[in-house]
């Protein structure tokens, strides 16, 4: 009797589904864990490096200067301007030009 049984629980292993809840998964999660957080940062410094270099090219090329004094920043002008057309064009420039000129 006991080998029917360890015949039928054979055939029952062999033809269920391979995951279910609470089975080991051959999933390595820290890796994807770390590598979703890597592109994540990666994201994130590239917006940051985008609003910098806009607010730098604006303070360079004056584009925020106070139009009653002229020594001032008009400090609601650095949010709002856009100095290049698109976003990869501060990130490019950024990237290419480690030293001011």
């Amino acid at each position: 009797m006991k080998e029917k049984e360890e015949g039928v629980m054979g055939l029952y292993r062999e033809t269920r589904i391979r995951e279910f809840f609470g089975e080991a998964s051959n999933t390595n999660h820290l890796a994807w864990s770390l590598l979703v957080l890597t592109l994540g940062l990666i994201i994130w410094l590239l917006i940051t490096l985008s609003n910098a270099e806009n607010q730098r090219n604006a303070l360079a090329s004056k584009a925020c200067q106070d139009r009653v004094f002229a020594a001032e920043l008009d400090t609601k002008c650095l949010v709002f301007v856009q100095t290049r057309p698109h976003w990869w064009q501060h990130v490019w420039y950024a990237m290419t030009h480690l030293r001011p000129e």
